[in-house]
């Protein structure tokens, strides 16, 4: 095994992957957006006596629950947004895996990680630097689980009308739940390391990832 070079973050990428990557990055950036302002902006409780004052000022008075259809209906609006974005997560998902079946040899993440199991036998400072690339890789895998996860849980909640997902709504809330801070934390943890990485070791990862790079030598 220790003719197995040691794995290197400078990869190339392809431009359907490159693609891929920023459009899923859109996709959450914008649903991660709308669970925050459903949340926390347009709280339907937390908005009532925002909406009985404004009235107030206009001469109208309305008790808590009339007030509580305004917000209540921005509330809806963005968590029906979310739902739909959730389909699309979904369904790159599924593409990601069709576009790994169809990227080269080397390119593929399951190559990639048998390439980084290399690592016994080698020197302790490429060891290290193999054991690092396959834990980055493993993240990735597991990331996908989660969000993989997260669609098939969200598509539980979104169709709460079939008897089935009904009866079992709160224990499918409680792991789409869960699971959304195992997507934050890898988030958090993937910008970064990949800031970290290109300020370090490896110059030009972010710009790689938008235009391209040769493989690494």
């Amino acid at each position: 095994m220790s003719t197995i070079g040691t794995p290197s973050f400078d990869e190339r990428h392809s431009l359907a992957i490159r693609i891929w990557h920023w459009l899923f990055f859109v996709l959450l950036a914008s649903t991660i957006t709308i669970v925050g302002l459903a949340t926390f902006v347009f709280d339907t409780r937390a908005n009532i006596p925002l909406v009985q004052g404004q009235l107030q000022e206009k001469g109208v008075h309305v008790n808590a629950d009339q007030a509580s259809s305004v917000p209540h209906a921005f509330n809806d609006l963005l968590w029906g947004l979310h739902t739909w974005i959730g389909y699309f997560i979904a369904a790159f998902v599924v593409g990601r895996l069709v576009l790994e079946a169809f990227q080269p040899g080397d390119e593929r993440l399951g190559v990639k990680i048998g390439r980084a199991m290399g690592f016994i036998g080698v020197s302790a400072e490429r060891a290290h630097a193999k054991k690092h690339y396959l834990r980055v890789k493993w993240a990735y895998i597991v990331f996908y689980a989660a969000i993989l996860v997260m669609a098939i849980t969200g598509v539980g909640l979104a169709l709460e009308d079939v008897p089935i997902f009904r009866s079992m709504r709160g224990g499918i809330k409680s792991v789409h739940s869960f699971t959304q801070y195992v997507v934050y934390a890898f988030i958090v943890a993937h910008l970064v390391g990949v800031i970290a990485a290109d300020a370090g070791k490896y110059p030009g990862l972010v710009s790689g990832m938008i235009g391209g790079k040769k493989k690494a030598q």
